[in-house]
């Protein structure tokens, strides 16, 4: 089957030919991907920064949506012929998304609304997850505020859009260019991060930080107030300070969580713009994605 990943640990991202996943044993699925979403984290795959089971040669991705053509031993829900989207990580086959067909576990796959596009729903696991674990464990009460640095990008405007859904005041930092699609989805405050001097530009007192722009967490925990808390989502939380709780976040599957997320998005109460790419074209996606150049859309790929 067509794949696009790597041959070797650190090696270089390319289009590849793999064998079709292993029958499914109990409890698994294969499933034919019909998208599958593309991420910054996905350089992490192969180089030790997030151990994900992969045992090349393997397609890189941990995030789709397709439908299921095998079940193992068990398995009545999904049925074959389902379209079902899905983070899953590790990864039971060794392998991921990024190829014609994956191996899956059932018990972690969400039924893709009918009215949800392949090209989007491919685009919601592993940031809409995020965003939405992030909101769940700050916490916040109705008409607090909540500082997002990089609010411009896929986990980060998602986050937005949920924290404004839960009654939060939320400032954001962006470029230029995404200041008016952030103020559109209810950002209180765009404040351009190029700007050396953009932590003057928002009053502080912030009841909570979340962190989606490498770099920031400093800052923005000078931006919290004594007793706040800051969650960052890259890795790189300072130790507390002034009573402010300081812990990283890292996403898990959670079927019900996504299926919530699938429905606010067919709903028009979530907004997540795709951006598809042919799967010859993935090592152009990753390295977009890590550079942060994909414009605030969700760069996903069709085999």
């Amino acid at each position: 089957m067509r794949a696009c990943g790597v041959t070797e640990a650190g090696g270089r991202v390319r289009t590849l030919e793999l064998p079709d996943p292993v029958p499914p044993g109990a409890g698994q699925v294969v499933v034919a991907v019909e998208a599958a979403g593309v991420g910054a984290w996905d350089r992490l795959l192969h180089t030790g920064g997030w151990d994900v089971g992969l045992i090349p040669p393997a397609a890189l991705g941990v995030e789709g949506t397709g439908r299921v053509i095998a079940a193992g031993e068990g398995v009545e829900e999904p049925a074959g012929g389902d379209a079902v989207l899905v983070h899953e990580a590790p990864l039971p086959g060794g392998s991921g998304f990024w190829a014609e067909r994956v191996l899956l576990t059932a018990e972690v796959l969400t039924r893709r609304p009918d009215d949800l596009d392949p090209e989007t729903a491919a685009g919601l696991p592993v940031a809409g997850l995020t965003a939405r674990q992030a909101i769940d464990l700050l916490a916040l009460e109705p008409g607090q505020r909540l500082l997002i640095t990089g609010g411009g990008g896929v986990t980060g405007s998602l986050a937005l859009q949920l924290a404004v859904a839960a009654g939060l005041s939320v400032s954001t930092t962006a470029s230029e260019s995404s200041a008016r699609r952030l103020y559109e989805l209810g950002a209180a405050e765009v404040a351009d991060y190029h700007d050396r001097g953009w932590t003057t530009r928002l009053e502080g007192g912030f009841d909570a930080a979340l962190v989606a722009a490498e770099g920031t967490a400093v800052e923005a925990m000078g931006l919290v107030r004594d007793g706040g808390l800051l969650c960052s989502l890259t890795s790189d939380a300072p130790p507390p300070r002034r009573d402010v709780a300081s812990t990283n976040l890292y996403v898990r599957p959670d079927p019900a969580q996504l299926a919530a997320l699938a429905d606010d998005v067919v709903a028009g109460r979530l907004r997540l713009t795709p951006e598809a790419m042919p799967l010859a074209e993935g090592p152009t996606a990753l390295s977009r994605a890590a550079a942060g150049r994909a414009g605030g859309r969700k760069l996903v790929l069709l085999p």
